[in-house]
């Protein structure tokens, strides 16, 4: 691991542990249990059968660029992005690194969002699948530079328990023998967790090395229509976009302008 990747998951430990001391394991266990008949959207299936695949990202801060957009509203922003033909939605929970909150899932969904939504975190514990499920995710993110493939086997296993879905995020040669894990969804990482260099050939490079038949997302750093078209002819279904719409004033409607160039 890269050292800003280290430092998250180190403070990602002491922070779950905090949050098992707030919300014991046995208590947040029984009140995710109390919801498992309620299933949540399948956001492979959204992106198979969507035509733009565009995963929206609520993204309020990052570790390179400091604050994005401070002032985005959890109940305005994923609900405009819905509107404006969002095929799902991600949003960031990391609260340290990236401004967010597991609120923000609630209060989107409150709001109106029912389409997909990406719990996006640095998953280092099986608590946090449940933090996941309780407050409203579709998909998890697991990051294969966080994990072993023993852990990452495990996480996999509890959150299809849990009713949710897995996008499993690689970067490079090295991490793509996580795919054997059948993960419900593909991701390509373009940008490097430790030098913050992002690069959309790192998708276009690895496309063909991953199992024919997995929904494959494209992660980080487009910007432009005519990749995201290039990058389907690739095989890619999904395609996660943040700061493009995030550094605008109005993210929904620049997410609304991008699609209708494709």
């Amino acid at each position: 691991m890269t050292d800003i990747l280290q430092e998250i998951v180190a403070h990602k430990r002491l922070e779950v542990e905090h949050f098992k001391q707030q919300l014991p394991e046995k208590e947040i266990h029984r009140r995710v249990e109390s919801m498992l008949d309620f299933s949540v959207p399948s956001m492979s299936k959204a992106l198979k059968d969507s035509n733009t695949g565009i995963i929206a990202e609520f993204k309020r801060r990052s570790p390179s660029k400091g604050w994005i957009k401070e002032e985005g509203r959890a109940e305005e922003i994923p609900l405009s992005y819905q509107e404006n033909g969002a095929t799902a939605l991600s949003i960031l929970t990391d609260e340290k690194y990236f401004g967010g909150k597991d609120e923000f899932i609630r209060i989107a969904r409150h709001a109106g969002v029912q389409i997909p939504i990406l719990y996006k975190n640095f998953i280092i514990d099986e608590y946090q699948l449940f933090q996941a499920r309780l407050c409203g995710a579709s998909a998890v993110l697991l990051i294969a530079a966080d994990l072993t493939k023993k852990e990452c086997k495990a996480y996999l296993h509890t959150a299809h328990e849990l009713g949710l879905e897995v996008l499993l995020e690689m970067h490079g040669e090295e991490e793509l023998e996580y795919a054997e894990l059948e993960p419900d969804m593909c991701g390509i990482n373009n940008r490097h967790l430790g030098s913050f260099i992002t690069d959309v050939q790192n998708s276009f490079r690895l496309a063909s090395l991953l199992p024919v038949d997995s929904v494959k997302v494209s992660e980080s750093g487009i910007s432009n229509p005519q990749v995201i078209k290039d990058l389907r002819l690739a095989g890619f279904h999904g395609f996660l976009i943040g700061e493009t719409f995030m550094k605008t004033e109005d993210p929904g409607k620049t997410l609304k302008d991008f699609i209708s160039k494709l």
